[in-house]
């Protein structure tokens, strides 16, 4: 979820925003709201596995700010921010949000596995590390109680304080290539007009 070379919040926010709404809309049937299949759509997910969808419909929820089964405008223009501009704090908190699965407070073992299998799958590239392998290193670095579970702070202050992890957290989970792809979408539509 890096800052993709090129793109800034100006850009978004003047630029492009006329661009990013039309597409938005075209994409949301005009609705002004995307539902889940719209979204999967909008991003140009088919044909996935369980597992990813089922973290695709993760990253649904965390988007739908309102948890009202739909992603208006605004809250797709703050997950555009995010996924630009979003602060170091403000990317964590949403990485535990989307790999909180159950919403319990805490990361076990298992959601961020599937999680991070998921991601391997949508991302279609070979990783340095495998999701096991991955997930073996978070929680081997900084599962500091020794529970088997991360809490907030506990993931926060770990990430924050192993370089490594937090270079390899931020690859992983980089969606400049689906904001690449929209801009890529947006100005074939743009030769068209």
């Amino acid at each position: 979820m890096g800052n993709s070379p090129g793109m800034s919040v100006k850009e978004l926010s003047a630029c492009h925003s006329h661009k990013w709404y039309r597409k938005f809309m075209t994409s949301s049937v005009r609705s002004g709201q995307l539902t889940f299949y719209e979204f999967k759509k909008f991003f140009g997910l088919k044909n996935l596995s369980e597992t990813s969808n089922e973290y695709v419909k993760t990253m649904f929820k965390t988007f739908d700010i309102n948890d009202d089964g739909c992603i208006d405008f605004m809250e797709y223009v703050a997950a555009l921010s995010l996924v630009l501009k979003g602060g170091v704090q403000q990317k964590l908190r949403w990485y535990f949000k989307l790999f909180d699965v159950d919403g319990s407070g805490c990361i076990d073992r298992e959601e961020l596995l599937l999680i991070f299998k998921a991601i391997e799958a949508i991302n279609g590239v070979d990783q340095e590390f495998s999701a096991e392998e991955l997930t073996d290193m978070v929680f081997n670095k900084i599962d500091v109680n020794g529970d088997g579970e991360l809490s907030l702070d506990e993931f926060i202050e770990g990430i924050q304080a192993d370089e490594v992890l937090s270079v390899m957290l931020t690859q992983s989970l980089d969606l400049t290539h689906i904001v690449s792809n929209i801009y890529t979408d947006m100005g074939s539509e743009q030769q068209l007009n």
